[in-house]
């Protein structure tokens, strides 16, 4: 009997479903924060032809565990700044932003997070994420 889980609709969903839903959901937050698709391409570690691919079809998504890992902290990264910001020009355009906080040292979370790097995205998750301080 193959493993589902329940989605927001009360239905159930494989895990390859469940996967499709959430690489959906974080191509369309990486559009909302101005991603090219190079920035894409490495924060997802995907090649372009595959990336294209399943931007048409999630549903044909096979993704590796290092990437259900990048997907969920891009998910992660969007639930924290929707939580610190009420407002949808900060939601969608901090990752853009400069920073001047001792880690990002003037650059956007997105050019730290677009260099492709696993640990870098893990970090640039945990200060977002800290920045919520006690609104959780």
């Amino acid at each position: 009997m193959p493993i589902t889980q329940p989605n927001h609709q009360g239905t159930t969903q494989s895990p390859t479903e469940h996967a499709a839903t959430a690489l959906r959901v974080a191509i369309n937050i990486l559009n909302k924060w101005q991603c090219t698709s190079t920035d894409k391409q490495s924060i997802l570690a995907m090649a372009r032809s595959t990336l294209y691919k399943y931007q048409e079809n999630p549903t044909s998504a096979k993704l590796s565990r290092d990437q259900l890992e990048r997907v969920s902290y891009i998910l992660n990264i969007h639930q924290a700044l929707r939580i610190v910001f009420s407002n949808p020009e900060n939601v969608y355009g901090f990752m853009q932003m400069q920073n001047h906080n001792p880690y990002f040292n003037g650059k956007t979370p997105m050019e730290l997070i677009a260099s492709g790097n696993f640990g870098t995205l893990y970090e640039v998750y945990t200060r977002i994420d800290a920045m919520r301080g006690s609104q959780w």
